[in-house]
């Protein structure tokens, strides 16, 4: 798949890249995804079988859209990101709601600000690959589950047909920086968007660092021909 560059993946820069990224960050995720990205998150909360009103960890929450597909299912949510002006733009949503509003959170997910066995499931869409220490984050997340809690996890990853996969990557790393150049004063993070998502384990490679920071019965599925994948898992 090429030659990745080094990824700068310190804290304060990755919450500099998104909170400059924050004001067009939902445009340019419909744009992008063709708003495909509203049904991978319907998708995700949907696979969990949550019994009514479950508290949901939503980490990396973004802007917010994972939380909302979360309480649309009945859940009782806490977002969390440590990006505080993507989180300012998930509050103004949740003031719309007239009730069961998720519940924002500043939060880092190395060093998650929650007591053990809190949650019946966390998700992170599209947020794990940006942590600077992978299989910490994974270590927290398992230490704030209950246990037979679950996760869902939503990350990119390039399909496997070669079909596909061409296509992919030249739209991945030639067309999509360019249109984030464009709609974006912060056009880098578009390129490094695509650069973190090959540096990123894929399928098998993720499963097994689920299964080494101690989650059990692990799945992965491929949607949408494979540019996006569900990972879920147990606490044991």
């Amino acid at each position: 798949m090429g030659t990745v560059v080094d990824l700068d993946k310190r804290g304060g820069a990755i919450r500099d890249m998104f909170g400059a990224v924050a004001p067009r960050y939902d445009l340019l995720n419909r744009v992008l995804s063709a708003s495909l990205d509203v049904v991978w998150r319907r998708r995700a909360a949907a696979a969990l079988t949550l019994a009514d009103p479950a508290p949901v960890l939503d980490l990396c929450c973004g802007t917010g859209d994972q939380a909302l597909a979360l309480r649309s299912r009945g859940a009782r949510v806490v977002a969390a990101d440590f990006c505080v002006p993507m989180l300012a733009l998930a509050e103004r949503k949740y003031e719309r709601l007239e009730d069961g509003r998720p519940h924002g959170l500043a939060g880092d997910a190395l060093t998650l600000p929650f007591g053990d066995r809190q949650f019946s499931a966390v998700t992170v869409s599209f947020g794990l690959r940006n942590v600077a220490d992978l299989d910490a984050a994974l270590r927290e997340i398992r230490r704030v589950l209950r246990p037979g809690g679950e996760t869902a996890f939503l990350e990119f990853t390039v399909p496997r047909t070669p079909l596909l996969r061409a296509p992919y990557l030249f739209y991945f790393r030639r067309v999509l920086p360019w249109i984030g150049r464009r709609l974006s004063s912060r056009g880098s993070a578009y390129r490094y968007l695509p650069e973190s998502v090959l540096e990123f384990p894929q399928r098998q490679g993720f499963l097994d660092r689920m299964a080494a920071a101690g989650f059990t019965d692990l799945e992965c599925r491929d949607f949408s021909g494979g540019i996006v994948n569900l990972y879920r898992g147990r606490r044991a």
